[in-house]
C-alpha cells in the first residue's frame, strides 16, 4: 500500500476514537450511553440510522452479488427501500412517542416490558436473548467484512486483519456510547455516500461511458442486465422480502427513539431515504462497471495492486472473491489519498453497523439482564460500565464467529436480518397500532419467529424452503401474536389509557 494511502487512513482512525473519547466526557449515566439522553437532530438521526443500516453489505455484499449475478441480485435493493419508507412513515414517530410515554423505555426489551406491564420480566429476557443471539451473527458479518478490507489492502493474513478491525472497531464503542456511535455514523454516512457516488462514475468513464459499460456487460454475460434472468418466482419474493426486516431491527429503531422530538421525523425521512436510495444506485453500478473493468484488465497490472482474478466457465477473467471489487476500484482508479479515503468509506460502513449492534447488544446486558434482574439498584454509572463489559465480550465472540476466511458478508447479514424482523417486526408493528395485543400474544409472537428463522434456515432446504426465511417468520408471528391476544382477555385499562395518550400526542 502507498505511503499516502496508510497515513490517510491511519488519520481517519484517529479522527474516529477523537470523537469516542469526547463522547465519553458526555457520557453520565445508561440513558446517555444507551440513547444519547433523546437528543439528536433529524440528519444525524436518518444518517446514522443509514450508515448502521447498511453496514459493509453495501460497499462488499452487495456490488459483489451484482458482479456475480447482475441486475437480479437488485431486488434487494428495492424491497429494503420500500421496507425503509413505510419504516420511517408509519413506525418512527410512533415509537419515538409511545417509547417516551410509557415510562421512558431506552431499548425495546424495555419498551416491551413497560407497554404490556409485564411484572415477570419475561417479554424482556426473551428479547434479550433474541438481541444478543442474531446480534452476535450481525456483529460476525462486520468483522468478516473489516478482515476482508484489511487483508486486501494492508497485504495481511485474514486471521491478523480480523482481530486488527475488531479491536478498532471496539475501541470507540467501548468508550463513547450512543453519541460516538451516532456522530461517528453521521460522519461516516457522508463519506460512504460520496464514496458510493465518485466510484462508479469514475470506473464508468474509465470503461468508456454508460453505453460502453453497458456494451461490455452486455457482451460478457447478456443475463447480467435482466433482473428477472434466473432469479424465479421464490427468489424475487425473497430479495422484496429483505424490507419486512425494518420494522424489528433494534438498531435502527432505537434511532427513531434517540430522535429530539417526533416533529423532526419528515425531515429525517427524506435525508434517509435520498442517502439511501442514492447509496443503492451506486453500489449497483459498482458492480455493474466492476464486470466490465475487471474482465478487460492486464492480469499482471492487477496483481501489482494485490487483486487476485481467476478464468470462469465462459473464459470470462473474474475477480476471485466478487465482494473484493469496490476496494479492487478504490486502489486501481485512484491516487494514494483519495484511495485512502475510500478505503475508509468502506471501513465506515463495517464500523458504523458494529458499534450499532454493540451498543444495542450492551444495552440488552445492562439494562435488561444486570438490572431488571441482578441487581435492581445498580448505580448509573455501574450499568454503563457493565454495558462497556458486554460490548468487549459479545465482539470477541463474534470475532471467533468470523475466523473462517470462506464466510460471506451477505449470508451472515441476510440470517440476523431475518432473525430481528421475524422475532419482533410483527410486535413492533402492533404494539403501535393495535390496543388489543397482549403480552401473551406478543410473547408468543417473538417466540415463534425467532424459532422460525432458526429452523426454517437451518434445517429446511429446497422447494419452498428456499424461500427467504424472513416470510414464514413474519407471517406466523403476526397470526401467533393476534390469535394468542384474541384468546385472552382485554388489556389492563392503564395499558389501553397510555395507548390512547400515546396516540393523542402524535
Amino acid at each position: 500500500m502507498e505511503t499516502a494511502t496508510l497515513i490517510t487512513f491511519i488519520v481517519y482512525l484517529l479522527g474516529m476514537l477523537a470523537i469516542g473519547v469526547i463522547s465519553y466526557r458526555l457520557t453520565n449515566n445508561l440513558s446517555d450511553y444507551v440513547l444519547g439522553g433523546r437528543r439528536l437532530g433529524p440528519g444525524v438521526a436518518a444518517l446514522s440510522a443509514g450508515a448502521s443500516d447498511m453496514s459493509s453489505w453495501l460497499l462488499l455484499g452487495l456490488p459483489g452479488a451484482i458482479y456475480a449475478s447482475g441486475l437480479g441480485g437488485a431486488w434487494i435493493a428495492v424491497g429494503l427501500s420500500i421496507g425503509a419508507y413505510l419504516n420511517w412513515q408509519f413506525v418512527a414517530k410512533r415509537l419515538r412517542v409511545y417509547t417516551e410515554v410509557s415510562n421512558n423505555s431506552i431499548t425495546i426489551p424495555d419498551f416491551l416490558e413497560n407497554r404490556f406491564r409485564d411484572t415477570s420480566h419475561l417479554l424482556r429476557v426473551i428479547s434479550a436473548i433474541v438481541i444478543l443471539v442474531f446480534f452476535t451473527f450481525y456483529t460476525s458479518s462486520g468483522m468478516v467484512g473489516g478482515a476482508k478490507l484489511f487483508e486486501a489492502s494492508f497485504g495481511l493474513t485474514y486471521s491478523q486483519a480480523l482481530w486488527i478491525g475488531a479491536i478498532v472497531i471496539v475501541s470507540y464503542t467501548f468508550l463513547g456510547g450512543f453519541l460516538a456511535v451516532s456522530w461517528t455514523d453521521f460522519i461516516q454516512g457522508i463519506l460512504m455516500f460520496l464514496a458510493l457516488i465518485v466510484v462508479p462514475i469514475r470506473a464508468i468513464m474509465i470503461v468508456g461511458g454508460w453505453d460502453a459499460t453497458i456494451d461490455a456487460v452486455g457482451n460478457i454475460s447478456p443475463g447480467h442486465l435482466n433482473m428477472v434472468a434466473g432469479v424465479g418466482a421464490i427468489g424475487i419474493l425473497s430479495s422484496l422480502a429483505w424490507g419486512l426486516g425494518y420494522f424489528g431491527q433494534p438498531h435502527i429503531l432505537t434511532r427513531f427513539m434517540a430522535l429530539r422530538s417526533a416533529k423532526d421525523v419528515p425531515k429525517a425521512r427524506f435525508i434517509g431515504m435520498t442517502w439511501m436510495i442514492l447509496g443503492l444506485y451506486g453500489a449497483v453500478f459498482v458492480g455493474l462497471a466492476g464486470l466490465a473493468f475487471i474482465s478487460t484488465q492486464d492480469v499482471g497490472m492487477l496483481a501489482q495492486f494485490g487483486v487476485e482474478v481467476s478464468t470462469n466457465d465462459a473464459g470470462v477473467q473474474m475477480l476471485a472473491d466478487p465482494e473484493k471489487i469496490f476496494i479492487a476500484f478504490s486502489q486501481i482508479l485512484f491516487d494514494p489519498i483519495i484511495a485512502g479515503i475510500l478505503l475508509a468509506a468502506i471501513l465506515s460502513a463495517i464500523m458504523s453497523t458494529i458499534d450499532s449492534q454493540l451498543l444495542v447488544s450492551s444495552s440488552a446486558v445492562a439494562e435488561d439482564f444486570y438490572k431488571a434482574i441482578l441487581r435492581k439498584n445498580a448505580s448509573e454509572r455501574e450499568l454503563v460500565w457493565v454495558g462497556r463489559g458486554a460490548v468487549a465480550v459479545i465482539a470477541l465472540i463474534a470475532t471467533l464467529l468470523a475466523t473462517n476466511p470462506d464466510s460471506s458478508v451477505l449470508e451472515l447479514v441476510s440470517y440476523a436480518w431475518a432473525g430481528f424482523g421475524g422475532a419482533f417486526g410483527p410486535i413492533v408493528i402492533l404494539s403501535l397500532f393495535w390496543k388489543g395485543i397482549t403480552r401473551n400474544g406478543a410473547l408468543a409472537g417473538i417466540i415463534v419467529g425467532a424459532l422460525t428463522v432458526i429452523i426454517w434456515g437451518d434445517f429446511l432446504s429446497g422447494g419452498i424452503f428456499d424461500l427467504y426465511e424472513i416470510v414464514p417468520a413474519f407471517l406466523l408471528n403476526l397470526i401467533v401474536a393476534v390469535v394468542v391476544s384474541n384468546m385472552g382477555g382485554k388489556p389492563a385499562p392503564e395499558i389501553e389509557a397510555e395507548f390512547d395518550e400515546a396516540v393523542s400526542k402524535l
